[in-house]
């Protein structure tokens, strides 16, 4: 009875130390449906909230787009030879994932291969193949091939670049017992005539940084694709490069192919240009710049003569048949890659190679502006056709900066002809035709500032201004070459800003004869005589004959030169560049376009008046170009005064002082170093050609730059008779 009651008591608290008190019980629930919910709502949102997200992140992960780089439009020269185009490039690629599983085996195929490429079997570390680009020498082929196993193992990594085509087949030979080596093909630039047309040209580099991301949104890829980096390389890049292709594929986690998830797109083709350069008168011309160039530097006795250009031009269309430079570079050399120490030679070179001196470089123009001063002075009336002009070897300015000035001795200074230490008498009388054949200074002096009673009133530097405008200074000419400079056409204003000074009197004496603060590329002065050849009408200069598509059909385009963008219709401001049609920027005796001003003692103010150029003035000053030739005293007298065909020009030596002068201890008051110009045309009555030499450090006009001209002149119409003979028009 007992030990039953004391049973019954344990049973009793047992089941009460058993039972869980309800609030435990409620805890525990609420613990459970909170864990439910949260999966539960996490579900929901990777399913349903986020299912899209997820769905493209997952898609990414076995998807990768291919870029296909496309084709690079060929350029030829006017007659159809190539100056650039694709040729291709072997490398020899090792895919990791492909070698052999046996480490000896591997280990052979580096050692075999190594003796074939002239590459290190291995050499270094892997942190040394990861500080430097593919094909660059220092690390061997197995540290190589082991960083691209740790980055994509289906990758083919490049241990050879730019191997020859016999080595290229003998990897391909050996391949088939080598697992995971073949050779890969890469286009590269190519360019047939180097640097004979590098200036114009140009050449190609990596997509710079600052670039990338504009170039990535077009499909191109930064370390494989180029772009332009000079010459019409860069400045028509849009036209050459084409459209990338595109590939979406499936890869593994290894990043190896498995398909192709859409059908793929093919690249298209950049399109091709031809240019109006004739590339065998370009031949003939830099043959001309280099033979005169050394011949005077050799005659010297050291090099005077430092670096030149010779420009030729139909002046009636604006085709540039020939822009050569000197110096220039090898623009093959830049084909695969820039090499650091090539480029930072030209770089640092004072010559300044990489620049296209043609349009890139700003000289005093010396006489040959003297064609600026000539127009306006005959169409402002400041003299006559029949009127004496005496032209003794030196006058004495009283330099003014303001019309009240006094004349001092200490403001009167001698401004001196060019033939005065041949002959301190001067020229003596001359008319309007002599000062410009004879390129008398003191005449043009008398004819842009005046002098005393003989020319009261000269052109003053503000009408001079607007003429010189007129004919192509002071601006950029538009020509599809980038960098193009603007030259400098002074004026009171700019002085007072730039120079802090009133305007004088000399300095209109100066500028009238080119000097002073003058400032033109040689384009702009073969443009500006080119007007004149051309009866007033100012062309469009063009180095582009034509734009045609992959399959040889001529497509329509514009050019702007604002911003360098090719267009299929005109935009504001542009011209045609294919089909070719000669485009005229504006024609001087039609449009008005000199702005009228009032002078007193060359002191001018504006006016309302705007005018033209008298077509009787361009005949004008045609006459004493052509008279330069054949009056005994002319300046080109001696060069062209026995040529067949009838030429007109203008020759120019222009004192300056540069840097490099400064530097050498040159810039001494009468003995400044001086800059040779010359420029022709023919035939006088039809002009096909206009060339424009210019050499510094040159000299005399005449003589260092009339030969070049002659030569080159001379070799156009050689090339002319022989196109005929041959039947073709040239």
């Amino acid at each position: 009875m007992g030990e039953s009651v004391a049973g019954e008591r344990m049973n009793t608290l047992r089941s009460s130390n058993d039972r869980i008190p309800p609030y435990r019980l409620r805890v525990i629930y609420a613990i459970v449906l909170i864990v439910l919910g949260a999966l539960l709502f996490r579900l929901i949102s990777l399913q349903i909230t986020q299912g899209e997200v997820w769905l493209d992140q997952s898609i990414k992960n076995f998807t990768t787009t291919v870029s296909i780089p496309p084709a690079r439009g060929i350029i030829y020269d006017r007659n159809g030879f190539i100056l650039a185009r694709n040729i291709p490039s072997y490398n020899v690629v090792i895919t990791p994932a492909n070698l052999p599983d046996s480490d000896a085996d591997t280990q052979s195929i580096y050692r075999s291969l190594s003796q074939l490429i002239d590459i290190p079997a291995t050499q270094g570390t892997i942190e040394d193949a990861i500080l430097v680009a593919e094909c660059v020498p220092g690390p061997g082929i197995e540290q190589l091939v082991a960083l691209g196993e740790s980055l994509a193992p289906f990758r083919p990594v490049r241990v050879g670049c730019d191997v020859d085509d016999e080595i290229a087949r003998i990897v391909r030979e050996l391949a088939v017992d080598w697992p995971g080596v073949s050779v890969e093909v890469d286009p590269i630039r190519d360019y047939p005539t180097g640097s004979l047309t590098a200036n114009v040209v140009g050449f190609l580099g990596p997509i710079p940084a600052s670039l990338e991301g504009i170039y990535r949104d077009l499909g191109f890829v930064p370390n494989r694709d180029k772009i332009g980096y000079a010459g019409v390389e860069t400045s028509l890049d849009d036209i050459l490069t084409g459209t990338p292709g595109r590939r979406t594929i499936q890869v593994d986690v290894a990043g190896k192919e498995l398909r192709n998830l859409e059908p793929p797109i093919a690249p298209e083709p950049g399109e091709n240009l031809r240019l109006t350069i004739d590339s065998r008168l370009q031949a003939a011309t830099e043959a001309v710049l280099l033979t005169e160039i050394q011949a005077w530097n050799d005659f010297f006795g050291r090099i005077r003569i430092s670096s030149g250009v010779i420009i030729a031009m139909n002046p009636k269309t604006g085709e540039v048949l020939a822009m050569v430079t000197y110096p220039t570079y090898e623009n093959n050399r830049m084909a695969r890659f820039i090499p650091a120490t090539y480029f930072n030679q030209l770089s640092q070179d004072p010559r300044r190679p990489l620049l296209n001196n043609a349009i890139q470089a700003e000289y005093p123009p010396g006489s040959v502006f003297k064609i600026s001063t000539a127009v306006g002075a005959i169409n402002e009336e400041i003299v006559t056709l029949d009127q004496e002009i005496f032209a003794p070897g030196q006058l004495l300015l009283c330099e003014k900066f303001s019309p009240n000035d006094p004349c001092t001795d200490r403001n009167t200074r001698p401004f001196v002809d060019w033939i005065f230490e041949t002959n301190p008498d001067g020229f003596g009388i001359l008319n309007f035709f002599r000062c410009i054949a004879y390129s008398s200074n003191v005449c043009f002096y008398k004819l842009g500032g005046g002098f005393e009673e003989e020319i009261e009133e000269g052109l003053g530097v503000e009408r001079l201004g607007e003429y010189a405008r007129a004919i192509g200074y002071g601006e950029k000419s538009g020509i599809e070459l980038i960098g193009e400079q603007d030259g400098l056409i002074p004026s009171p204003r700019w002085k007072r800003i730039n120079q802090g000074e009133n305007w004088s009197t000399g300095d209109t004496y100066l500028a009238s004869v080119g000097q002073g603060y003058v400032l033109s590329t040689p384009l702009q002065v073969l443009m500006s005589a080119a007007t004149i050849a051309n009866d007033g009408k100012l062309m469009q200069p063009t180095i582009v004959r034509e734009v045609t598509d992959s399959d040889g059909r001529v497509v329509e385009r514009w050019f702007n030169p604002e911003d360098f963008s090719v267009t299929e219709r005109p935009t504001p401001g542009s011209y045609q560049i294919s089909p070719f049609i000669p485009n005229t920027k504006w024609d001087t005796t039609v449009t008005p376009m000199i702005q009228g001003y009032s002078c007193f003692e060359s002191y001018c103010t504006l006016t309302e008046d705007v005018k033209v150029v008298q077509p009787s003035s361009i005949n004008s000053v045609q006459t004493g170009m052509r008279m330069a030739v054949t009056e005994e005293l002319g300046t080109l007298n001696k060069i062209f005064g026995d040529f067949p065909i009838a030429v007109a020009g203008k020759t120019g030596t222009a004192e300056y002082c540069d840097d490099v002068a400064l530097k050498a201890n040159r810039c001494q008051f009468g003995q400044w170093p001086t800059h040779s110009w010359t420029l022709a045309y023919a035939p006088f009555d039809d002009p096909e050609i206009i060339i424009l030499a210019f050499a510094y450090n040159g000299g005399e006009g005449a003589s260092v730059a009339g030969p070049m001209v002659y030569r080159t002149m001379e070799a156009y119409f050689e090339l002319k008779s022989i196109d005929i003979a041959q039947g073709g028009g040239g």
